[in-house]
């Protein structure tokens, strides 16, 4: 079965992450991967796994809880029009070069432009992967649209957890299968890494993962170093994670000096010289081999604006590490408050400054999150398990085709 895989986004973060850790699980010999992504660091890992053709660029529709236009963010839509031209240039390679496909795998409900031209040059069954919480204001027309879309002219649909699935209309058919990982052994490497920076022995350690984006609650994060610094703890925070891709070109600086871009590592970096924590936030940067970060935090951090649970979770999961999440309402099968890590509000430093110094100050009941977290994790999140419920779907969608 020949599955052409299409990806929005160049940079290798946790949407091509989770797409890289279920292919590569998938039974040797079920499936032949072929992918279709914006040029960045994601060639390094999609394309051990299958052919790959690269664009300058692939438009997107974003009609998700937080990134949904409205205001100046309509300004975002001229670059997603920019990249129709290299849109469509890549599918019609695509055709050109594999001539046919069994199925088009979607990686995120905002490739709507994608979607819609593969399913016409191919004519082949689509799966959609929704990886966002989306915008399910059933008012508006944008949503009842794409409500529309995804029941007549998607074969399945995916959801990564139940708070996406719950953003998903109701009587929709959807399929939930978690995220996978598989974590290379952090080895000895932690304690390297550790060495490296410098790390105080005494001090509890706070973890960021992820692209410096605004909407991962970078700011927040270092507004709760600053807080908690004031408050006299003994912590120390890892950053890991580098600027998205394309943060030079024209339109995202623009987009940035609006306040409505996303790239914004020397905007952190400002933000902690200003605040004189140079001393106890450490910036990292990318890590292929991200056990070995995990390896040297106590608590992970996802303050991002999603109002969502994020892959990090259950990353730092799998090593014992539980989380400090920004869900207003998280669900059990992702994290289960005060259980296998906190829940805060999104956009509240001070309420993750508390929940910091909450976890920092009980080491115990960090190590019983911790525990538990993992055990979630085992249950929910292994990629080999979650690779056969995909393929399950694939088995379903063409069959029903071929029947």
């Amino acid at each position: 079965m020949r599955v052409l895989y299409i990806h929005m986004t160049g940079a290798f973060a946790g949407g091509c992450r989770s797409l890289y850790e279920v292919v590569r699980a998938l039974p040797a010999g079920a499936v032949e991967p072929v992918f279709v992504a914006p040029r960045g660091s994601i060639h390094a890992f999609l394309s051990r796994l299958g052919e790959m053709i690269e664009t300058a660029g692939i438009s997107q529709f974003d009609n998700t809880r937080y990134g949904y236009y409205r205001g100046l963010r309509w300004l975002v839509l001229l670059r997603e029009i920019a990249f129709v031209p290299s849109t469509i240039a890549g599918l019609l390679r695509a055709r050109r070069q594999w001539k046919s496909v069994d199925l088009i795998h979607i990686n995120e409900i905002t490739g709507l432009l994608p979607w819609l031209l593969a399913r016409c040059l191919f004519e082949v069954p689509v799966v959609v992967h929704v990886r966002s919480v989306v915008r399910d204001d059933r008012k508006s027309l944008r949503t009842s649209w794409i409500s529309r879309m995804l029941r007549d002219r998607a074969s399945a649909v995916i959801a990564i957890d139940e708070n996406v699935r719950a953003s998903l209309p109701p009587d929709l058919q959807v399929d939930v299968i978690h995220n996978s990982l598989s974590l290379d052994p952090p080895e000895k490497s932690a304690a390297t890494l550790a060495y490296q920076l410098k790390l105080r022995p005494e001090a509890f350690k706070v973890g960021f993962v992820g692209n410096l984006l605004r909407v991962k609650g970078i700011f927040e994060l270092i507004e709760a170093a600053r807080l908690t610094r004031d408050r006299g703890l003994n912590l120390e925070f890892l950053i890991v994670g580098g600027d998205a891709s394309g943060s030079d070109s024209l339109m995202a600086r623009i987009l940035n000096r609006l306040g409505i871009g996303q790239d914004v590592g020397t905007e952190v970096k400002a933000k902690i010289e200003e605040y004189g924590l140079a001393d106890r936030v450490h910036m990292v940067g990318f890590m292929a081999n991200i056990a070995q970060a995990y390896a040297c935090m106590d608590v992970l951090c996802f303050p991002s604006h999603y109002d969502a649970p994020g892959r990090p979770i259950f990353e730092a999961a799998f090593l014992g590490v539980p989380s400090i999440a920004a869900v207003r309402k998280p669900l059990a099968d992702t994290l289960v408050h005060g259980v296998t890590g906190l829940a805060v509000p999104p956009h509240d430093a001070e309420a993750l400054a508390d929940a910091i110094a909450k976890v920092a100050s009980d080491r115990a009941l960090a190590a019983r999150m911790g525990e538990a977290a993992y055990q979630m994790a085992v249950s929910n999140f292994q990629a080999v398990k979650n690779a056969a419920k995909l393929l399950d779907v694939y088995k379903r969608v063409t069959g029903a085709s071929r029947a």
